[in-house]
């Protein structure tokens, strides 16, 4: 099991449940060290003030906010610490609501809460509870010093906690540049985008997707440690213009439909192998 970043007990009604909280996703990006091209050391990076040149050591170095261009205000770590939210180790569930009411928006990092041997009963019945209900809980949780929203959901008779982003943390559609606003479609062109959209739909399952670009990168990895030349790539194909919409909706509907009739049509038994031809004796 991953190492716990955190425990302390979800706090629910007068019931406490003792928890601790572990990453749910593993990261699995490839992650480069730069290197001097000339002799393929790695470098490192110092902290120099550009007006004398100057390494400056860690126990001289502050935070500033810029308030203006080149104007700070510098900021001391007590300061900072005095306004730290207090580390408590309770989430204090505060409202239940509709996971469908969530925007994905708002969401950010996931992790399972786990529970401590004490607590399992408490837990089961929590996550049980919710699950009938169709609920997820909102609450607050503190770390590492900084304070987050959180939703807590029932999945597979676990307990998920994700924090989320603030309401004035999220961009409004309204801010964006270039959007279309009211777009009035055709009915028929309408009509052709749904049909195209239910010949696409499937039901979810994850292990359809794969990152194909980390494993390529791996590939050309192996190869050049292995000495060998590295595989070549494949072009990007390029994006045709639209030039007529109902004609591109139209010939992409027959297509998804074509894909769907060959992955709904059963394979056949498999065909007897060929016996090898003999080579006529030579003379």
């Amino acid at each position: 099991m991953p190492r716990p970043i955190w425990s302390g007990s979800v706090s629910f009604g007068l019931v406490n449940v003792g928890v601790k909280m572990v990453p749910a996703v593993r990261r699995k990006d490839v992650r480069f060290h730069q290197l001097h091209a000339a002799d393929g050391v790695r470098i490192t990076q110092k902290r120099v003030c550009p007006a004398d040149g100057q390494e400056v050591p860690w126990d001289q170095l502050a935070k500033g906010y810029e308030v203006s261009p080149g104007r700070y205000v510098v900021v001391q770590p007590e300061e900072l610490e005095a306004l730290d939210p207090a580390a408590t180790r309770t989430i204090d569930i505060e409202d239940f609501v509709r996971l469908e009411e969530i925007d994905p928006l708002y969401l950010d990092a996931s992790y399972y809460l786990v529970p401590d041997a004490a607590s399992a009963r408490a837990y089961g019945l929590l996550a049980a509870a919710m699950a009938s209900a169709s609920r997820v809980a909102i609450g607050k949780v503190v770390l590492r010093t900084k304070q987050y929203l959180c939703a807590i959901r029932a999945r597979q008779g676990a307990l998920v906690l994700s924090t989320m982003n603030f309401a004035d943390e999220v961009v409004d559609p309204a801010e964006l540049d270039g959007l279309p606003g009211q777009v009035e479609a055709g009915e028929r062109e309408l009509a052709v985008a749904r049909q195209l959209i239910d010949a696409m739909t499937v039901s979810f399952d994850p292990t359809r997707y794969h990152d194909t670009y980390r494993q390529a990168v791996l590939e050309l990895i192996e190869a050049k440690a292995a000495g060998q030349q590295p595989p070549a790539g494949a072009e990007a194909p390029q994006p045709v213009p639209v030039v007529d919409l109902m004609e591109a909706l139209e010939a992409s509907l027959a297509s998804a439909k074509r894909t769907a009739d060959q992955a709904a049509k059963p394979e056949g038994p498999p065909r007897p192998a060929r016996a090898p031809r003999r080579r006529a004796a030579s003379s």
